[in-house]
């Protein structure tokens, strides 16, 4: 349960560093599978994971970020969370490197998104957090899905 001045995200890893997603967003963590292919989708949507009998459509959040891609590992997860797009919610599964915790962050303790300059643009960040052990980046994940993505990967799904 967040109180008005904290967050609870779970946070996971793509490569070394750590990124975090409010906990409210997240249905569920699977653990890696094989995704059904869907042809002639963008090349971050590795296609269709089978959740108790419907199938959620599933990204590499590397790919998506501008990251290389990698192979699955033990530790590989999906994340299934509920994206906010256009007044309701897009089920996606995103493939993460590892799941790590669910941490609380006060927000008083959120900085802003800063300007960082490299390939994937700063509106993705909702904000990072400084700790002992190095940045947590807040991933907007709203924003990494524009509207036409969202179709995309709609059409791609039906």
């Amino acid at each position: 349960m967040s109180v008005a001045g904290e967050l609870q995200a779970v946070t996971f890893g793509l490569g070394a560093e750590t990124f975090a997603v409010p906990v409210t967003l997240v249905r569920e963590i699977l653990d890696w599978s094989e995704t059904f292919h869907i042809p002639n989708g963008p090349d971050y949507l590795l296609g269709l994971t089978d959740l108790r009998g419907e199938g959620v459509t599933t990204i590499d959040l590397r790919r998506r970020l501008g990251l290389p891609p990698v192979a699955p590992t033990p530790s590989t997860r999906i994340l299934v969370i509920d994206v906010p797009v256009d007044g309701r919610d897009l089920v996606l599964g995103l493939v993460v490197d590892r799941v790590l915790e669910v941490s609380t962050f006060d927000r008083g303790q959120i900085g802003a998104a800063p300007d960082i300059g490299i390939s994937w643009p700063s509106r993705y960040i909702a904000g990072v957090v400084k700790r002992t052990e190095g940045f947590v980046v807040l991933v907007d994940v709203a924003q990494i899905f524009s509207s036409a993505d969202v179709s995309a990967l709609r059409a791609c799904a039906a």
